[in-house]
């Protein structure tokens, strides 16, 4: 896989160290147990993968680069570049403006673009509207387009199955601008409708049943639906794609249950299952994927907390501290800054996005155990910056630098 230029200041020789080790140790990435950095009262468990995917250090490694190459210039993003506070603090720091907030609320007016400006698209994708936007306002998109190529894989798919006339349900968070992005290039080729979860998956079923009257559709899925859908014909054939960031195990729940839902209304079998229901399981991206099989090996060692790193609107992160919570006492920070003493830790809430302040998060024992991971937009050096945190209050420092040489 390509391997793409990351400024300096987002790596760790630690994290380095250890990846490379795994690596070599388990090329065929059948190992999901973590990483043991033994601090003597102090144990880290890391997971197997974590941190900066594929997808966003492509992202990084065009954002920076365009801004060196263009010094005079002046340069916008469309939205945030990943959901990092570090990198995107950094972006803006460098000269960069963003144009909307995460959920698409307008920042910087359309109408102040020129023609020769840069307009970044992120990681994320954006909808074709906003494409001919700036298009139609001479802006090269093409040359300055991040759009992760695992969302890319998700818009092509859809592409295809609704060439052989299947309609698209997208499992995806209905706000986050990757959803946004990939109902736009999904209606504009097919009947398109956006679900949040199972619950609503359940739902919908009703209506694919006739359970429920369809006229109730409309209301209950509003916004959620492209123009001119009819919830009458518009579910007979279809396929699941996903939010790459959703958990892989929630998008494959969904469409397994609507594949069961179709089955049983068609009195379908493994031969004609085609004709109403899509196949389209390689619509999963692998970073997510990996990132939360390394989670599930993770929580199979006894520990008596989990840190999860990320930013706060990181819907891939967001996963991993659901994951984590469902076993053990699990924190969700963003920066070392975080962990204010042994004491006390400002904990992020990863549904509602509330911080609160949780005492005595760190139990008295020896040696303490603790399970550690990342998202996929965290950079490395955030990463090793809270192993240090820690090490630090359990005055055990020293013995960071030592485990860089033992890999």
């Amino acid at each position: 896989m390509k391997q793409f230029t990351v400024p300096i200041g987002y790596r760790s020789p630690l994290i380095t160290a250890v990846k490379q080790y795994r690596k070599q140790q388990d090329k065929l990435k059948k190992d999901d147990t973590p990483t043991l950095l033994d601090l003597g009262n102090l144990q880290i468990y890391l997971a197997r993968h974590f941190g900066f995917c594929y997808g966003v250090e492509h992202a990084i490694e065009i954002a920076f680069s365009t801004i060196e190459s263009n010094p005079d210039k002046r340069i916008f993003l469309l939205s945030e570049m990943i959901h990092n506070p570090q990198v995107n603090a950094d972006l803006l720091a460098m000269g960069v403006q963003f144009m909307q907030d995460t959920y698409g609320k307008q920042i910087i007016p359309f109408e102040e673009i020129r023609s020769d400006d840069i307009v970044i698209i992120p990681a994320f994708g954006t909808t074709l509207a906003i494409e001919a936007l700036l298009e139609s306002k001479g802006i090269v998109t093409a040359k300055y387009n991040t759009t992760c190529p695992f969302v890319e894989k998700v818009w092509n798919r859809s592409a295809q199955i609704a060439e052989k006339g299947y309609s698209i349900v997208i499992h995806g968070k209905p706000k986050h601008e990757e959803t946004r992005a990939t109902f736009s290039h999904a209606s504009a080729v097919t009947a398109s409708l956006v679900v949040n979860d199972m619950q609503e998956t359940a739902e919908l079923a009703k209506y694919i049943t006739g359970e429920y009257e369809s006229a109730g559709f409309y209301e209950q899925f509003k916004g959620r639906y492209s123009a001119g859908f009819d919830i009458t014909k518009d579910l007979i054939r279809f396929g699941v794609v996903n939010q790459t960031t959703q958990l892989a195990t929630d998008t494959q729940a969904i469409s397994d249950y609507l594949k069961s839902v179709m089955i049983k209304k068609y009195q379908l079998t493994a031969d004609n299952i085609d004709q109403h229901f899509a196949d389209t399981r390689d619509t999963l991206c692998y970073a997510t994927n990996d990132n939360q099989t390394a989670v599930s090996g993770m929580l199979q060692t006894v520990a008596d907390l989990a840190i999860i790193i990320g930013g706060y609107n990181s819907s891939n992160t967001s996963h991993l501290v659901e994951l984590c919570e469902e076993k053990l006492p699990s924190y969700f920070i963003d920066t070392p800054d975080r962990i204010i003493s042994k004491n006390e830790i400002l904990n992020c809430n990863w549904r509602t996005k509330d911080q609160y302040t949780v005492h005595d998060f760190l139990p008295e024992k020896s040696p303490v155990k603790i399970l550690i991971t990342s998202g996929a937009s965290c950079p490395d050096a955030v990463v090793e910056s809270v192993i240090k945190k820690l090490a630090h209050l359990y005055g055990v420092e020293e013995q960071v630098e030592k485990l860089i040489a033992s890999f």
